[in-house]
Order: structure tokens, then C-alpha cells, then sequence
């Protein structure tokens, strides 16, 4: 039986443990980031020059993780991390994240399947599937909005503890190199403005026609992000590994293993799920549970304080024991996953 919807958010732990404690250097300048934006007088310019306050989107997205994931990129360097997260908070607005690049503007680009989220590795990463045999020949700029638009819903959709995706690159049935301007400013806007949100990025059926392309773009590339590139990763019935080496020492107690069977597609993937990209189904469920779950962590995030700094993993908790409750029967039975007992 083929499934056409995207997966929900893992609601049992994948041992991911909560933020660790700074040390005292580490929160002085944590605290220097914090109180900078925190300013009850803060404005930041807008896309037609003129200073504005921080918006309740922008507060929420100034996350206490998502502090430290700038200051961590920049070295722990207090300003020159403030100058990246304002040169951020402006492209953001510029780009139209949250009003121009809306899922109604969005979606002719995604018709075709050609990118879609679906499926959690096993440090909890949601998956954000390309095709590039489904792009077009002629590249617009929507192509790079979709992938935007795509990991911002990959963001909406990470579970306690989780801050990185898990990109999944099929270039099964496609020879013709993509575009290399194209995937500058990719690579550009994601190691700019998406720092330490890449978490892996698998490319299978890698034909030999196209390493020469990835030569080129290798120096590109920043080292944090070169080592998250695993090329022709091996699949097995127990599920995808990043070699062959160790998909050959696997076992039950091997944290190896970078997907399960079940939460991989069957399609170029070699999962147990039979997943089929029906664009009516699918687009209609994702944009629902994106929706739902970002209205939920907003609700959680203004009953708890609804400003700058607010925890990801505080506001995540919340919103993963509220669903698990929301699954009790009348007598209170769960399973350890937090699905109902038979």
C-alpha cells in the first residue's frame, strides 16, 4: 500500500539530551548577543531602508539555540556574530520568508515532486528528498525559493534537541549537470544564513559525469559543510549506512546506522516505505502539519514568556508531551513511543 503524506514529528526520544551548560566565557558573550537584541529601543532596517522593530516571527526565531548556533559559526566572537544574525534578519526580510514565500506562492514549483520533505534519521533529522532529474532545464528563481522554503519546514518539523536536516540527493536518471551559478547561491545562503543546520547530506547514484562538477564546487564549500557530504551511501536491508564498512559491523546495539528502513522511501532509497509523490495529497498534509506544529511551539513560546532567547528545546518539550497526552485513551495506556496500547 503506497503512502502519499509526510511523516509526523517523532514523539519518542532519540536520546538527545538538553543544551548544555556554558561556561562562564562562553555565557558572557551569550549574554553581550542577547541583551543587544533584547533592547526594548532594537530596530533593524527593512527592505525599504527604514528601522523597524523585530517582528513576533523574527523574536521567535531569535532562539536561545539559534544564538549560540551564530556565535559557535563565528567563533564565539560577540559582535561579529551580531553583525552575521542582523545581515541574516535583513536577507530574511528581503528573501519575504514570512510573507512573500508563502505555500500558496510556492507551489507550482513543487508540483513535479522534485524536492519534498519525508522521514527522520536516527538523531531525529527530518529529510529533505531532491530529485534533480525532476528539474526543469530552465532554473528560476523559484527553485531556490522551494529549497528555502522546503528547510524552513524541515526547521518546523525537528523534534527536542534537534537543529540540523538530513539532505537526500538521488541523482538516479540524471546525467545533466545542474547549474553551477545556481548552486553557489545555494551553497552561499545556506552557509551564511542557515549555519549549522546542515546536519548530513547523502548523494546516491552519483554517475562519474558529474564529479568533475562537484570538484569544481568542493572549494566552495566551508569545511564544516564539506564533511557533512556522504557520496553513494550503502543500503541495505537494515537500513542506509555512510559505508560499506559500517553497514558490514552493524548490529542492534550499532549507532551507525543512519536510517532506518521505515523511515526511508522505497523509490531510489531502497526503504520499506512505498512512497509515491502525489502532489494534491502531499502538499495539502504538509502544509497542514507545519502549520499546526509552528502554531503550537508559537503558543507554547508566548506562554512562556514570548521573547528573544526563549529555548528550542523548552518550547519542543512542551509540544511533544502535549501531543503525547493528546494520544492517551481513557485509561491512560501508552507505549513506550507514545502510541496508544491495542
Amino acid at each position: 500500500m503506497s503512502i502519499h503524506v509526510p511523516l509526523p514529528v517523532p514523539t519518542h526520544s532519540h536520546e538527545t539530551p538538553p543544551p548544555s551548560a556554558l561556561s562562564e566565557e562562553e555565557q558572557t558573550l551569550y549574554d553581550r548577543v542577547l541583551e543587544h537584541f533584547s533592547a526594548v529601543d532594537y530596530t533593524l532596517s527593512n527592505v525599504n531602508q527604514e528601522k523597524v522593530a523585530l517582528t513576533v516571527d523574527e523574536q521567535f526565531w531569535l532562539s536561545y539555540e539559534c544564538l549560540l548556533r551564530f556565535l559557535r559559526a563565528t567563533n564565539w566572537n560577540a559582535e561579529v556574530a551580531i553583525k552575521r544574525l542582523e545581515a541574516t534578519l535583513k536577507w530574511r526580510r528581503e528573501f519575504g520568508i514570512y510573507d512573500k514565500i508563502t505555500p500558496e506562492y510556492i507551489e507550482p514549483e513543487a508540483t513535479t515532486g522534485k524536492e519534498f520533505l519525508f522521514g527522520y534519521d536516527t538523531h531525529g533529522r527530518p529529510a529533505i528528498y531532491v530529485s534533480p532529474s525532476k528539474v526543469g532545464t530552465e532554473e528560476s528563481p523559484r527553485t531556490i525559493q522551494l529549497t528555502i522554503w522546503m528547510a524552513e519546514r524541515a526547521c518546523d518539523l525537528m523534534g527536542p534537541g534537534v537543529e540540523t536536516l538530513a539532505l537526500m540527493v538521488d541523482y538516479a536518471d540524471n546525467t545533466r549537470n545542474p547549474s553551477f551559478g545556481l548552486c553557489r547561491t545555494m551553497l552561499d545562503i545556506i552557509q551564511t544564513h542557515y549555519p549549522e543546520r546542515l546536519g548530513l547530506a547523502l548523494i546516491a547514484h552519483l554517475p562519474w559525469l558529474l564529479n568533475a562538477f562537484i570538484t569544481l564546487l568542493t572549494p566552495f564549500m566551508d569545511p564544516y559543510t564539506r564533511q557533512k557530504l556522504v557520496f553513494n551511501p550503502v543500503i541495505n536491508e537494515n537500513g542506509l549506512f555512510r559505508t560499506a564498512a559500517d553497514a558490514g559491523a552493524w548490529d542492534a546495539d550499532s549507532t551507525s546506522r543512519v536510517f532506518e528502513p521505515d523511515q526511508l522511501i522505497q523509490e531510489g532509497w531502497n526503504g520499506s516505505q512505498r512512497f509515491t509523490y502525489s502532489h494534491a495529497v502531499y502538499w495539502e498534509a504538509l502544509v497542514k502539519l507545519c502549520e499546526e506544529r509552528r502554531s503550537r511551539m508559537f503558543e507554547v513560546w508566548h506562554r512562556i514568556g514570548g521573547k528573544v532567547g526563549i529555548k528550542e528545546w523548552d518550547v519542543k518539550v512542551a509540544v511533544r508531551d502535549e501531543t503525547i497526552d493528546a494520544h492517551v485513551d481513557v485509561d491512560g495506556a501508552l507505549t513506550e513511543n507514545g502510541q496508544l496500547q491495542s
